[in-house]
């Protein structure tokens, strides 16, 4: 069995009801997303921005190098799921970039909201569920988390991963 799919199988062991199936599904992707901001916003003065065109200079920050370290993990265990993340990813920092320049409110605020009501929401699946979540047993299962999330959908294209 290859370790992805060893991985998925026992994270799905977490997540067997309709309901906490459908917490994840949302909850897991606005936690990446939140988590992404959060660390986008650590100062990194000039480093990054500095060695890029400046049309991607909005978009070089540690949030970005976290997704870049986060990627070769993913690459290792599945070349769909890593263009699938990629994507995403994408996505994930195309809306981040769009609240920033809304400034309608504080970007933080938004991303501790979102990231906090999300882990409230999840803990309440798996207290339906009556069972706790994957990464107290190991941290490994954060990263698999949206991996999972991302195995569903293919599966429901009928892609291979």
């Amino acid at each position: 069995m290859r370790k992805i799919d060893s991985l998925l199988n026992q994270y799905a062991e977490s997540h067997q009801t309709k309901f906490n199936k459908a917490v994840h599904y949302f909850c897991v992707p606005a936690i990446f997303f939140s988590l992404i901001g959060l660390i986008s916003m650590i100062p990194t003065g000039n480093i990054l921005t500095n060695i890029v065109p400046s049309y991607l200079a909005p978009f070089m920050h540690f949030g970005t190098l976290f997704i870049i370290v986060g990627s070769l993990y993913y690459l290792k265990l599945s070349l769909p799921l890593f263009f699938g993340m990629l994507i995403f990813s994408i996505l994930v920092l195309a809306g981040i970039y769009q609240i920033q320049v809304s400034n309608i409110i504080p970007f933080w605020i938004v991303m501790v909201g979102i990231f906090v009501l999300a882990w409230i929401i999840q803990l309440i699946g798996h207290k339906h569920e009556g069972k706790k979540p994957s990464f107290i047993k190991d941290l490994q299962f954060l990263m698999v988390g949206p991996a999972w999330t991302i195995s569903h959908i293919f599966e429901a294209l009928k892609i291979k991963y």
